[in-house]
This record gives structure tokens, sequence and C-alpha cells, in this order.
């Protein structure tokens, strides 16, 4: 045998050392991926794209806090923060994107304005998805959580002449008690 060319047995032994390294590093991505946070960079959209459709049927608003994300399922709420100066945001995936290479996310402008990256055009961020269980509670007057509340911004299309309406807040837990009595909040 040529000293050169491994035997058969050594190439056998190599294919199983590649594939028991493939095999932890697809576990090390998923246990990170199960932790939550991502960090990549990120982009956001151009003037051009604001009120034509995303792919989640919505269209898309420039001053919305709305991003695109190749992975994550339309309407999951994402906590974006820009490590460099400590802002962070809380967006909503209603698009797929972006598919330029080592980009992870795309952000709506008012987003990307939040978080202090127009001027570069790009940054480094880190992404955490949040499950029903991290949505903040409005702490009352004498220092208990009540339900978990949501705050809606909602911005006029520009053919009407007046905002339909501004700001609505929902009290989460009594819309599902007219829905269904079935449903049941955990406690924290």
């Amino acid at each position: 045998m040529h000293p050169i060319c491994p035997s058969k047995e050594h190439l056998a032994s190599m294919k199983k050392y590649y594939f028991l390294l493939c095999l932890c590093l697809f576990a090390c991505s998923i246990c990170i991926m199960a932790q939550g946070q991502v960090r990549g960079n990120a982009s956001y959209y151009a003037d051009k794209f604001h009120g034509r459709r995303t792919a989640s049927g919505e269209i898309y608003n420039k001053d919305s806090m709305t991003c695109a994300h190749l992975k994550y399922p339309f309407g999951t709420i994402l906590k974006v923060r820009n490590p460099q100066n400590g802002r962070t945001v809380y967006v909503r995936v209603t698009d797929r994107g972006p598919y330029i290479k080592h980009r992870i996310i795309d952000l709506s402008k008012a987003a990307a304005r939040e978080l202090d990256i127009i001027r570069t055009g790009f940054a480094l961020v880190e992404i955490t998805p949040l499950n029903s269980f991290d949505i903040p509670l409005r702490v009352e007057e004498n220092g208990e959580s009540e339900t978990p509340e949501l705050n809606l911004m909602f911005a006029p299309p520009i053919t009407f002449p007046e905002p339909i309406w501004e700001c609505d807040s929902i009290k989460v837990a009594d819309k599902l008690k007219n829905l269904t009595s079935s449903w049941t909040f955990p406690k924290p």
C-alpha cells in the first residue's frame, strides 16, 4: 500500500469522526437556539418598501415595530438589543428575510431608529424570542402584578384623513374570558 493513501479502516474511522463532529455542532446550535438568544447583524427596510405587502399578507409600515426573519413564525415577538448602546426594542415578525449573507434580521425603520442603527445601515444585535410567559406585567400601586397588558399602537394608512384609533389597551385575560372560560393564565 502506498504511504499517502489511507486504508479503508482509516477512512471509515475518519467518516465516523466527522459524523460525530457534525452531530455535536448541530446539537450545540440547537442548544443555543433553545436558550433563545441569537447574535448577528441587523439591517432595516429601505423607504421604497413602505406600503408594500409582506410575506404574511400585512402591509409594511415604516413607522411600525415589525421585522423580517427567516425562521421565526409570523406574529412572534422578538426582543432585539443593540449591545453597543444597550437600547432594546420589541418587534413582531411579519415578513421573511433578509436574504443577504451575514444578516439575521431586517427591522422596520422605526425599530432601527430606536436602536440607533440608521447612520450605519446595519449593526450587531442580540435577538431573543419571547414566549407568552415573558409578556411584561403591569404593576399596581400596591406592588402586586395584575394581568398582562398589551399596548398596541396603530398608525393610520395614508389614504385616511383621520386616524382610526391611536392607542388601544387590551387586558388579555378579560378578552380571553369573553372568548372562552376554559383558558387560564399560569402564575409566574
